[in-house]
């Protein structure tokens, strides 16, 4: 029995062709392919600048002490997303605050953000989760006329190739920095890594510094370390993969369009919907069941390895122990109660999707 997963990478011969002519080059890391990759996402996503890391999480990461958050800071964010989301606003001492998600799409809620707005917060960070963007105009509008400036910073790991009101998510049209993941269950993988995206040239050079341990060159062998940075550089060989499989985002994008638009046609199975102002690259399937326990092992036992996406940020016991508690977020709450993510990935076939809508017919 053939068995699927909830994602996969697909990887061809120009792929390998493409990591195995890095390999026999004198580059293997601090060489030109992370700058021609960086070139490439600029040019796909509109923005004017980029910078490829090791992975999202170190892009967050930058991207907070870019934008001088820190201790006393309060930073809001979603709680149906990945724990790095709510996390790098703890590696800079600065204060999570959660704002529930909307039920029809679970993206972030503008208007639950504007309930939490205080004169502490210094950064919003809006999830576009499963690949669909989050109302980046309305999140702009409650924070445009603020007199203390308040950056968005917008966690698109799931997003890489989605738009957003005809504009591509990383243009940084209604943000300061967009966020990718090149993991390899994403659209377009590096094996691993990740990209920030912006239109500032101050917060630009910022995040080259971070990138690679605070400094930057002067003149000869002299270089100067402006602050406490990090090593979260990527490879050429991880940049030359990146650039091979950039050219395949379209094709990639058409195709799990595709595989969406079937499942919603033949499962009958509630699942998230896509806004007006939409049109996603979709990284995840999430539908609503009843008995998800039951369902996820029964999958299991006939070849369908689902995954839930995720457990609410705030109901992690790290969060607990900072006074989070169930009941805080219900329309976050109730969503994780009943989601599960069928197979979504370029590779199916439709020979492939019959099989997996058969299959889980036999189980709901």
């Amino acid at each position: 029995m053939k068995s699927y997963n909830y994602g996969k990478q697909y990887l061809d011969k120009t792929d390998c062709n493409a990591v195995l002519k890095t390999l026999k080059s004198p580059f293997l890391t601090c060489g030109p392919k992370v700058q021609e990759f960086e070139r490439a996402i600029c040019r796909y996503t509109g923005a004017k600048y980029c910078v490829a890391v090791n992975s999202a999480t170190s892009g967050l990461h930058i991207a907070m002490l870019a934008a001088g958050i820190g201790p006393g800071d309060e930073v809001i964010t979603s709680p149906i997303t990945f724990l790095a989301s709510a996390n790098c606003a703890r590696y800079v001492g600065a204060d999570v605050k959660f704002a529930d998600i909307l039920p029809h799409t679970a993206n972030i809620d503008p208007k639950e953000i504007k309930k939490r707005l205080t004169s502490k917060t210094k950064a919003i960070v809006p999830v576009h989760f499963a690949g669909q963007s989050c109302d980046m105009e309305a999140i702009c509008d409650l924070v445009k006329n603020r007199r203390k400036k308040v950056y968005i910073i917008e966690d698109a790991a799931h997003a890489i190739g989605s738009e957003y009101k005809g504009s591509k998510v990383g243009s940084c049209k209604y943000s300061d920095m967009t966020v990718f993941s090149f993991h390899p269950v994403k659209t377009i993988t590096c094996g691993e890594g990740g990209a920030v995206t912006t239109n500032s040239k101050e917060l630009y050079q910022k995040l080259l510094a971070y990138r690679s341990h605070g400094s930057h060159h002067t003149e000869d062998w002299k270089y100067d370390m402006v602050e406490l940075g990090f090593n979260y550089r990527m490879t050429d060989i991880q940049a030359a993969l990146g650039i091979s499989q950039l050219k395949k985002l379209d094709k990639f994008k058409k195709r799990r369009r595709e595989i969406v638009a079937y499942y919603n046609k033949y499962l009958g199975l509630k699942h998230l919907e896509e806004e007006t102002f939409s049109n996603a690259c979709f990284h995840l399937y999430p539908v609503l069941v009843r008995a998800r326990k039951e369902i996820y092992h029964a999958a299991r036992k006939i070849g369908l390895n689902l995954q839930v996406h995720y457990i609410p940020v705030h109901l992690q016991p790290y969060y607990r122990k900072l006074g989070y508690k169930k009941g805080d977020y219900p329309y976050a709450e109730d969503y994780y109660a009943h989601c599960i993510s069928l197979p979504l990935y370029y590779g199916l076939t439709q020979a492939d999707l019959k099989e997996i809508v058969k299959r889980i017919k036999t189980l709901v």
